[in-house]
């Protein structure tokens, strides 16, 4: 059975054309302002790659935060049920999920097939999301994509002491403006999204397998220092930016089931 999941971030659309749990084609794109056509436009490119047209899908689900904006839905699914299922398919020990998105942070507990037992969030504010790095490495005039290794080669790093981004972005200013290296900024800036995630974490169980989700999940440096600050080893599966779109799809998969067992019960 062909389904599909598409994963409407704040920042980027996320596609994923699943046949039972084997992933056959995927895309991801920037979601822009138009979040119709972005989730129009990244199902077709995962279709294509796949080489399959839209009539062959079963049944589509869609997540995220423009989940509602997804044209022909079947159904829609909270990111936190979603992430959860395609973190347990990409790593099936998964107990704790954290997805650091472009507006939000979560941390889910997960139980046997992917289910959710508890889950937190960080939705008031940017910091300890990807917008926070996107503001940050701005500032720095830095490219985001080197974001990651540059906070890893920093032999120090600066003290960023406010959780608020607005203020956050003065103290960069201020540790430019007395000459502290930018690799030492960018550390003290991984360093803080850690602690942030960290704290929003200690209201859920934090147990291994810890994977880390969402478009953040690239940044190396992110992942290292929340090890550091949990105790625990961070997974970050390779399709990492995929979880939630596979996990809409995966639900897909159980949803079409249901019909057609509906439909023989009727027959």
């Amino acid at each position: 059975m062909l389904t599909a999941g598409v994963d409407v971030g704040a920042i980027t659309a996320k596609a994923a054309i699943l046949e039972g749990e084997r992933l056959l084609g995927s895309a991801v794109i920037s979601a822009g302002y138009d979040r119709a056509e972005a989730a129009r436009q990244v199902l077709d490119r995962a279709l294509a790659l796949a080489g399959l047209a839209r009539e062959q899908i079963a049944c589509l689900v869609a997540t995220g935060y423009g989940r509602v904006q997804v044209p022909g839905a079947d159904r829609t699914v909270t990111e936190i049920t979603c992430h959860a299922r395609g973190a347990h398919n990409l790593c099936p020990g998964v107990r704790t999920v954290i997805d650091i998105g472009g507006q939000d942070s979560k941390g889910i507990a997960v139980g046997p097939g992917g289910r959710v037992h508890d889950f937190v969030m960080n939705d008031k504010c940017a910091a300890g999301t990807g917008r926070f790095l996107e503001v940050m490495a701005h500032a720095l005039e830095v490219d985001l994509a080197d974001f990651g290794a540059l906070a890893l080669s920093a032999a120090r790093r600066a003290k960023i002491s406010s959780t608020c981004t607005v203020f956050a972005e003065s103290e960069v200013v201020t540790h430019l403006a007395a000459g502290t290296p930018r690799p030492e900024i960018i550390a003290g800036i991984h360093e803080a999204i850690a602690a942030r995630v960290a704290t929003m974490l200690g209201r859920i169980p934090v147990k291994d397998a810890v994977v880390l989700t969402g478009g953040v999940a690239r940044n190396a440096g992110v992942a290292r220092m929340l090890e550091e600050r949990l105790g625990h080893a961070i997974v970050v599966p390779q399709q990492a930016q995929l979880a939630g779109a596979i996990g809409a799809a995966l639900v897909a998969a159980g949803a079409a089931q249901e019909v057609a067992a509906g439909a023989e019960a009727e027959a």
